[in-house]
């Protein structure tokens, strides 16, 4: 269980720093990624984003 937290913490982390990269590709906003203001600072959230790309990286890894 502490595994995948971490895991799913390092996943939210590196989109996070990729996000304006990722914008470019139309991730972060697909339904399920929440962008808010709080405290004067811009959040993000891309549970979406983190599952489609984890399904992604779990295909490419299971058959490569």
């Amino acid at each position: 269980m502490l595994r995948w937290l971490i895991v799913i913490f390092l996943a939210l982390l590196l989109i996070s720093w990729l996000r304006p990269w990722l914008d470019k590709l139309g991730f972060g906003k697909l339904p399920g990624d929440f962008r808010f203001k709080l405290f004067g600072r811009e959040w993000y959230l891309p549970f979406t984003s983190t599952v489609l790309l984890s399904l992604v990286f779990s295909v490419l890894a299971k058959y490569l």
